[in-house]
This record gives structure tokens, C-alpha cells and sequence, in this order.
């Protein structure tokens, strides 16, 4: 489950590139989500400058509806993915405790350049506009996180 503050950005461009890399790789057996911390954004579609900046990479992203971050989420997965440290202590909010060590930041799975430091935060396009940045910070953090689950 990847998540951040609205589902509009940042964790739909992490699911959908996510689901891309995993069935380039041909692997089914995960199941990868997004949602949010907030509920300012429920319902909503994907941000458009976010589902072009997809596009344009060839990722689909169609159907996608945003919706909140649940104990129930934290229950059910395996990894709960946020974007940044904000998120995580949104997340804390939501589920009280971390309890068997499922969260983790994307930028944690990185361990090469151009983006040599691990655990920093995916920048949030909705503020500076750049929407390819944040692509390209999220795909070696979805590329990194493929390699840590042994894909």
C-alpha cells in the first residue's frame, strides 16, 4: 500500500508505476494500492498533470478513485509505503502504532545514483509543479523496493 497526504499524486504515480514494473517483470502475486492520510481528496480521480506525467511513460493509471488510509489497510498489507516523513506521522495518527514494522518511506529502497540518499522524502509535485521530478524519484524508489522483495 502506498500512501500520501490526498491519493491525487504521489502514492496513484507509485501504485501505477509499481504495477507497471511488476508486470513488465511478470509477477502477479502482488497486490499494490494507494491511499491517503486525509480525506480532503476522496473520490477524486488523479491529479492531471500526475496521470499525463504517467502517460508519457507509457503507465496506465484509469480507474483510480482516492481514498483514506484505514487500520483495516494496515492490517491487510504486507508494507505500507509512504512518500514522506509528514505521511508517516499522519499514518501514526491513523493506526496508533507501527506495531509489526510495516512501514517504511519509498526513497528507503534506494541505494544508487542519481538519487544516493536512502530514506529521503518524494518531492510533492502539487507545491513546485514538477511532475516529472517526482516521477523520476518514484520510479528508482519502485525500482529499488522490486529489488528488495527479490524481483
Amino acid at each position: 500500500m502506498f500512501v500520501c497526504h490526498g491519493n491525487i499524486c504521489r502514492s496513484p504515480m507509485a501504485e501505477f508505476v509499481m504495477k507497471s514494473l511488476a508486470q513488465k517483470a511478470s509477477v502477479q502475486e502482488l497486490h499494490i494500492e494507494s491511499s491517503a492520510t486525509s480525506r480532503e481528496e476522496i473520490g477524486n480521480g488523479i491529479y492531471p498533470p500526475a496521470a499525463y506525467t504517467l502517460s508519457q511513460h507509457g503507465v496506465e493509471c484509469e480507474g483510480h478513485r482516492a481514498r483514506q488510509f484505514t487500520v483495516n489497510d494496515y492490517n491487510s498489507f504486507d508494507m505500507v509505503v509512504v512518500m514522506e516523513d509528514y505521511n508517516k506521522r499522519n499514518l501514526m495518527r491513523l493506526i496508533g502504532c507501527d506495531c509489526e514494522n510495516k512501514v517504511w518511506k519509498l526513497l528507503d529502497f534506494l541505494s544508487e545514483e542519481p538519487f544516493p540518499c536512502s530514506g529521503a522524502d518524494i518531492s510533492d509535485p502539487w507545491y513546485h509543479g514538477n511532475f516529472e521530478k517526482t516521477y523520476k524519484e518514484i520510479e528508482q524508489g519502485c525500482k529499488g523496493l522490486m529489488k528488495f522483495l527479490g524481483y
